[in-house]
C-alpha cells in the first residue's frame, strides 16, 4: 500500500484543526450578532401613535402629519351663523370654503398649500415633528410639532398702496401634545401672528395667543373635540373675541369626518386667531365640517 508522505499528513492534520477551530468562532459571532440585534430592538422607544386622528382638530392644526409619501386632500367648510335667522336658513345660505393639500416628505416633515374663499386667500405651511411621545427606553413624555405658515390675500382693494408685501400674514406655532390614555389627548399651542399691514395705528402687527385643544374618544370611531385660543392682552384682545370650537370626529374607513360648531368663520390662523368677532354664547355660531382623504403617492 502506498503511504502518504509525512509532510502531507501534517498539513492535512493542520487544516482539519484550523477548520475545527474556525467553525465554532463563526457560530459564536452569528450568535453575538443576533443577541446585539435583539438588545438594540429592545432599547428602541415605542412611539405613541394617533394622538389625534387628523392633521386638524377644529380650527387648529394638530401635531399629526400625513406620513412619508402620503398626500392628504382636505375640504373645510363653514356656513353662516345659526342666529342669522330663517331667511338665511340659519346660516346654510352663507358659506366659506377652504381646499388644501398636505404631503409628508418623511415621517417628520410635511408641506401644505391651501386656498380659502374668505378674502380669496392662498396659504402655505411647513410642519416638523421635532419630538415624538414615546414609552420604553429613552421615553419622551410629550410630542412637539413646529409650524410656520404664510397667507396671501388676493382680494381686490381700492388702496393703491396694497402691495404684495402688505397682503402677507405669517404664523408661528409650537404644538405641544400628550396622549394621556388611549381615549384622552391634550394639546397646547403658543402662537404668534405677524401682520405686515394693519388698518390703524391702534392695531397690532404682532398678535400673541395661547391655544388649547382636547380630544376625548367615546367609541372606536367616535370622539369629542374642542379647541380654544386665548388672546394675550392688547388692542386685538380688546377689539375681538377668543376663538372657541366644539366638535365631533367620525372615522369612516379612509376618511375622517369632523363636524363642529365655532364662533370663528375663517379656517386658517390669520383669520381665527386675531379676527374672530362672534360671541359663541350669543348664538354667533358657525356650523361646519372638515373632510379628509389620504392617498399613497410613494410606497415605503
Amino acid at each position: 500500500m502506498r503511504q502518504v508522505p509525512r509532510f502531507l499528513s501534517w498539513r492535512l492534520l493542520g487544516s482539519l484543526l484550523l477548520l475545527a477551530s474556525t467553525t465554532p468562532a463563526l457560530a459564536q459571532n452569528d450568535l453575538l450578532n443576533e443577541l446585539e440585534a435583539k438588545v438594540d430592538s429592545s432599547q428602541a422607544p415605542d412611539i405613541t401613535q394617533a394622538t389625534f386622528k387628523g392633521t386638524h382638530i377644529i380650527n387648529s392644526q394638530s401635531i399629526e402629519t400625513p406620513g412619508e409619501g402620503t398626500l392628504l386632500f382636505l375640504i373645510q367648510h363653514r356656513f353662516g351663523t345659526l342666529n342669522s335667522g330663517a331667511y338665511n336658513f340659519f346660516g346654510l345660505d352663507q358659506a366659506v370654503l377652504r381646499l388644501s393639500f398636505e404631503y409628508g416628505l418623511n415621517d417628520r416633515l410635511a408641506l401644505g398649500i391651501g386656498r380659502s374663499s374668505q378674502e380669496k386667500t392662498f396659504d402655505g405651511f411647513v410642519k416638523y415633528r421635532a419630538l415624538r411621545q414615546s414609552s420604553g427606553p429613552r421615553a419622551m413624555p410629550i410630542s412637539v410639532t413646529l409650524l410656520a405658515s404664510s397667507a396671501l390675500t388676493s382680494l381686490r382693494f381700492r388702496e393703491a398702496e396694497r402691495t404684495t408685501r402688505t397682503r402677507l400674514t405669517y404664523t408661528y406655532q409650537a404644538l405641544i401634545a400628550r396622549k394621556f390614555s388611549p381615549a384622552l389627548s391634550v394639546q397646547l399651542m403658543p402662537t404668534l401672528i405677524h401682520r405686515n399691514f394693519v388698518e390703524t395705528r391702534r392695531d397690532q402687527n404682532d398678535v400673541y395667543a395661547l391655544g388649547a385643544a382636547v380630544r376625548q374618544k367615546i367609541t372606536k370611531r367616535l370622539a369629542l373635540t374642542a379647541d380654544y385660543f386665548y388672546l394675550l392682552p392688547g388692542a386685538t384682545a380688546d377689539d375681538t373675541r377668543n376663538a372657541l370650537g366644539l366638535g365631533v370626529d367620525i372615522e369612516t374607513g379612509g376618511h375622517v369626518f369632523q363636524l363642529h360648531f365655532t364662533n370663528a368663520q375663517g379656517m386658517i390662523e390669520k383669520f381665527f386667531v386675531p379676527q374672530t368677532t362672534g360671541n359663541f354664547f350669543d348664538g354667533d355660531i358657525y356650523f361646519g365640517f372638515n373632510v379628509s382623504r389620504a392617498f399613497t403617492v410613494k410606497s415605503r
